[in-house]
């Protein structure tokens, strides 16, 4: 854009336009990218964000694998690596070492120095603590009680003394990131759902995500929708996540004849299921045992959104996560008719709930705008990063 066009797009001054171009320019954060011709003055100078003057790590631990991507300052990818957590991510050890596999394959494969990197950003499957000796995460479903995971990242790595890690929960790292870049722009206030193995939210308001600063998440899948109800992976009973996670519904599954939901993935017992629900391209008829188990999950997780409605009236609530991905074009509207029905009617009618846009890779796209923020908020004036192709390989 012109610093014209940040005018009406900032809502800034052109002074205050001037004076925060020339600041972003001396930190290298900004470069000109050529010119545009304007009507009968002279031709106005394009500027957009400095793409290799620094580089962003994202990681997304899951619970059935790790996955990392590195992109430049602009948020192109460059490089990507994913391995599966065949015992899930209750083995911490796996989980580091797997973490720090995942960022030495994504130097390499870019060809980008350790030394170049702004910061890595990690979501994670918890709760973040923030200490003195850095992020701990408390993540009861996978069975991680306190793990230090910020110091044993760092010595798992072989990374610079002063890379920075930036650790957050894996849905709040996809709320930011569908903020910025999906769903979620535009408005100021929205929740974010994340719909996998388990179940969690971001809920955003007046533009900011909801506990962010401390790294406590919206403990959505675990809200109570049945007294008495099924057994949660976190102990308690009733849970949401005890119904609508993806653990849960092949569990559902198999209780009224499904296939046993230990045979195979997550991943591929999702798909299994939908393939029985909607079996139109091979000619058969549809599993009505399928069909209800979707039918109840969409009632469920709708009965989880009002409550989210109720709450805090957002504008919009994005269902996002692998899981959610996948079943969300079948039930989608289901859920938006329940929704309504349990939700109070006036905030019911004025949220709109639609899918991610971004895919089921954008938690590790969250998670590289953790570092990004902090350059954005904490930029000094300072030398500029050393160019990536003047650093040691």
């Amino acid at each position: 854009m012109s610093r014209q066009a940040l005018g009406p797009a900032t809502g800034l001054s052109s002074g205050s336009i001037s004076n925060v171009v020339t600041e972003l320019a001396a930190e290298g954060l900004v470069e000109e990218a050529g010119h545009v011709e304007s009507d009968g003055g002279r031709p106005r100078t394009l500027l957009r964000v400095a793409p290799r003057a620094g580089y962003l790590i994202g990681i997304d631990i899951g619970e059935t694998r790790v996955r990392a991507e590195l992109f430049d300052l602009a948020m192109t990818e460059l490089a990507r690596c994913e391995l599966p957590l065949t015992g899930g991510a209750r083995d911490i050890d796996t989980v580091i070492a797997h973490t720090a596999r995942s960022i030495a394959a994504v130097l390499e494969e870019s060809g980008i120095a350790a030394e170049a990197l702004t910061g890595i950003g990690v979501g994670v499957p918890g709760i973040v603590e923030r200490t003195p000796e850095g992020a701990v995460v408390h993540g009861q479903t996978v069975g991680w009680d306190a793990v230090p995971l910020e110091r044993l990242l760092r010595g798992a790595t072989d990374l610079p003394p002063a890379t920075a890690f930036h650790i957050s929960n894996g849905t709040m790292a996809l709320g930011q990131a569908e903020m910025w870049y999906g769903g979620g722009r535009g408005t100021t206030d929205a929740a974010i759902v994340l719909f996998g193995s388990g179940v969690g939210a971001c809920i955003v308001t007046d533009g900011q995500i909801h506990g962010i600063d401390h790294g406590t998440p919206a403990e959505f899948g675990h809200l109570t929708v049945q007294v008495r109800g099924r057994t949660c992976r976190c102990g308690s009973r009733g849970c949401l996540e005890a119904y609508t996670g993806a653990q849960a519904i092949l569990s559902r599954w198999h209780e009224a004849g499904g296939p046993d939901p230990d045979e195979a993935t997550e991943e591929y017992g999702i798909s299994r299921l939908l393939a029985a629900a909607r079996p139109e391209a091979a000619g058969a008829e549809a599993d009505p045992t399928a069909l209800a188990i979707l039918d109840d999950t969409a009632e469920y997780l709708a009965a989880g959104l009002a409550d989210l409605v109720n709450l805090f009236q957002p504008q919009r609530i994005l269902i996002g996560g692998w899981a959610g991905l996948q079943l969300g074009p079948l039930v989608l509207d289901t859920i938006r008719e329940r929704t309504r029905g349990y939700a109070l009617h006036h905030p019911g009618r004025h949220t709109e709930i639609t899918l991610s846009t971004l895919g089921p890779d954008a938690i590790t796209q969250g998670a590289a705008t953790l570092p990004l923020n902090h350059l954005l908020h904490h930029t000094t004036t300072a030398q500029p990063p050393v160019p990536a192709e003047r650093l040691p390989r």
